[in-house]
């Protein structure tokens, strides 16, 4: 029998009206959800509510603690704040800040769903990332803009190793293909590119266009 824990169902009773609470074990204890959107978590048989600007305007008045647990041996803060027994007693402004709890990370989701991370593009890997930034391509417009050719030049001026693959691996994250399902005419263009381009690196008097 699976077992329940008792933060976790008194929150449910208590937030239904934000729609069917989901949990899942996160950090030792447990993350509520609601469509998949996080805006709680239980640690230690509390409750504690992600940051909004409503909770940071109830902390004026009424301070709660803010998460705290320990990662290699360092203590690390969390933005969220354990509901005490006056909030859960006063389940209107519970309800409330919840609610809000809830919007926020809706927004912040929405947000990153529009403006995604290098590394969540087709072909391109954390590692990938970093060494992008280490090139001066901070963000995905900027990948956008200045093109896979580029991009590729900024790469092999900081990674002499890179190759061919890399330069398919980037053209695929900009126009959404894994590499392997760009189209013939592409591959062939881009690797007459690299050709030329490989010539005019090893015979510097040689143009490139």
């Amino acid at each position: 029998m699976k077992k329940v824990n008792p933060v976790v169902e008194r929150s449910r009773a208590q937030l239904a009206p934000l729609g069917t609470i989901e949990s899942r074990t996160q950090f030792g204890g447990y993350s509520l959800a609601v469509e998949r959107v996080v805006f709680a978590l239980v640690n230690k048989n509390e409750l504690y509510l992600r940051a909004s600007e409503p909770l940071r305007d109830y902390l004026v008045e009424c301070p709660l603690e803010p998460l705290v647990f320990r990662k290699r041996g360092i203590l690390v803060s969390l933005n969220y704040y354990r509901v005490d027994e006056t909030l859960w007693r006063n389940s209107g402004a519970l309800l409330r800040l919840s609610a809000a709890a809830l919007e926020t990370a809706q927004l912040e989701l929405h947000d990153k769903e529009l403006a995604p991370r290098l590394k969540d593009l087709p072909n391109l890997s954390v590692r990938m990332e970093m060494l992008l930034h280490e090139a001066g391509i901070m963000n995905v417009n900027h990948l956008y803009q200045i093109g896979a050719k580029q991009c590729w030049l900024r790469l092999k001026a900081v990674n002499q190793h890179i190759g061919f693959q890399t330069l398919l691996a980037l053209q695929g994250a900009i126009t959404g293909h894994h590499h392997a399902a760009l189209p013939q005419a592409t591959k062939a263009e881009l690797n007459a590119w690299f050709q030329r381009t490989l010539l005019s690196m090893l015979n510097p008097g040689n143009s490139d266009s």
